[in-house]
């Protein structure tokens, strides 16, 4: 997709609105609004079932819609996922091929293991393995690298601290926000108090499927009986 005067790492808006999904007359996501910029990361909240992961899906551009407006800088981009470079995106499950070695899904995904081995250098002693040779720790802690590596300006992750240990959570948390200088970054995640740590802009998605700004998080998510 060209961008009118604009290369992919000078974009700055992810905007998405209008979103609407539903099955048999049952709504999941209904006029969903959300916003991420280049040098924030925005934390999406909500219970199991609320649609997270659908809304996440819509705006890869994998699941269809009865209505949704995703925007690049005010562009509609439609399928984000066919305007390579612009959006990497971390689903809940393993996407890498069990055949590919490390190092090849790095390079089929542009990205630079150097940078994830300084932050995780048992990744450096992995490179040449298969991921069907992986246990299912490595293989979520590679496909996380290799998207938060990526050239994309922004990412979305679908529970990047889900079957994590501890350590490299903490880890995964200093990589986030030093790559939020230069990244926009969309994330949700069960780990609600990790997700608040590092956000600089946070939304509820309720069980009526509608995005609420949280401007006071705690005593909000209290409110809305997300927390107790």
């Amino acid at each position: 997709m060209y961008l009118p005067g604009k290369s992919h790492s000078s974009v700055t808006t992810l905007e998405v609105d209008s979103v609407w999904l539903e099955y048999a007359n049952h709504r999941i996501l209904q006029n969903v609004y959300l916003r991420v910029d280049k040098g924030q990361l925005v934390g999406l909240l909500g219970r199991n079932g609320c649609g997270k992961t659908s809304l996440l899906e819509i705006i890869y551009g994998i699941r269809t819609s009865q209505n949704n407006s995703v925007r690049i800088d005010g562009t509609y981009m439609g399928k984000l996922y066919r305007h390579r470079g612009i959006l990497a995106y971390l689903p809940q499950k393993q996407f890498v091929p069990g055949h590919l070695t490390v190092r090849q899904a790095f390079h089929l995904y542009q990205s630079d293991p150097t940078e994830a081995s300084a932050y995780f250098p048992e990744l450096a002693g992995l490179l040449s393995y298969r991921f069907d040779d992986l246990s299912g720790g490595q293989k979520r802690l590679a496909e996380i690298s290799m998207v938060l590596s990526s050239p994309a300006p922004f990412i979305i992750l679908d529970e990047p601290f889900s079957n994590v240990m501890p350590l490299h959570v903490e880890t995964l948390k200093t990589w986030l926000v030093a790559l939020k200088a230069r990244k926009g970054i969309l994330m949700t995640d069960h780990s609600y108090l990790d997700v608040l740590a590092i956000s600089d802009r946070l939304y509820l998605l309720n069980m009526h499927g509608r995005t609420i700004p949280l401007e006071h998080p705690i005593q909000q998510l209290r409110d809305f009986g997300y927390i107790r």
